[in-house]
């Protein structure tokens, strides 16, 4: 009888120990630093384009109607995600710049001028997240609503090419700007402090365009706007600190 009393309060003993020591991944005052791949793909809309210089009407004319296009970028991606709650959390993430190579299409003179520009974009980013489930569960997808501060650099032009370098050959700009950040996702938890995040995040991001060229007979200035609009594709493997 003493052997059985003892076999069952080692047996309540390692159920309590093995309660206490369950995975809880994802709650209150938890910090999950992930590293990971992102691919980025732009819906670029050009707006009207308005040169001005001794050239003006003829690059005015040739810009009419003119759209353009990017393809994919991909990037590795680094995030911070800090627990407030068992279920609200805000992550902080930032990309290696990828380099953007856009292509224009001037349908007034149907010519397509592939790579006539590029840039390195950088885009850190806040995003606030609400998990679903609880910590306990392994399966955890999210809604998220965020915040990021788009800028430009290594904006250049193809010199290459005759008429984009009269049109740009200069100087390039792309104007930084605010934009929000819509975000679906899950976190699937292999362990208590090992998981991995995959999220679709969708920018409507618009900018300002800046071209400075030397023209055909002297220097012209073209200016307009694109919506960049990205849709990110982000997979990361994060660990629990």
């Amino acid at each position: 009888m003493r052997q059985l009393k003892l076999s069952h309060l080692s047996i309540a003993a390692l159920l309590a120990l093995v309660s206490a020591t369950a995975a809880q991944a994802q709650q209150a005052g938890d910090t999950i630093v992930a590293i990971g791949a992102a691919r980025i793909a732009p819906s670029l809309s050009l707006g009207a384009l308005n040169s001005v210089g001794l050239d003006a009407a003829t690059f005015n004319g040739y810009t009419a109607g003119a759209s353009a296009s990017a393809g994919y970028a991909e990037t590795l991606s680094f995030s911070v995600l800090q627990m407030f709650t068992n279920n609200v959390a805000v992550e902080f993430s930032l990309g290696v710049p990828p380099t953007i190579n856009l292509d224009v299409n001037l349908s007034s003179i149907s010519t397509l001028l592939p790579r006539a520009a590029k840039a390195d974009v950088l885009t850190p980013t806040a995003v606030a997240k609400y998990l679903f489930n609880t910590p306990a569960d392994k399966f955890r997808p999210y809604a998220g609503l965020g915040l990021t501060y788009a800028s430009f650099d290594k904006v250049s032009a193809d010199k290459s090419n005759v008429l984009v370098n009269a049109l740009g050959g200069t100087s390039a700009s792309l104007s930084s700007s605010w934009a929000p950040v819509y975000s679906l996702g899950f976190i699937y938890n292999f362990t208590d402090r090992l998981s991995v995040n995959a999220l679709v995040a969708y920018i409507p991001l618009k900018s300002d365009v800046t071209f400075v060229g030397p023209g055909l007979s002297g220097p012209v200035t073209t200016t307009g706007t694109v919506d960049i609009n990205p849709t990110d594709y982000v997979v990361r493997i994060g660990y629990k600190f």
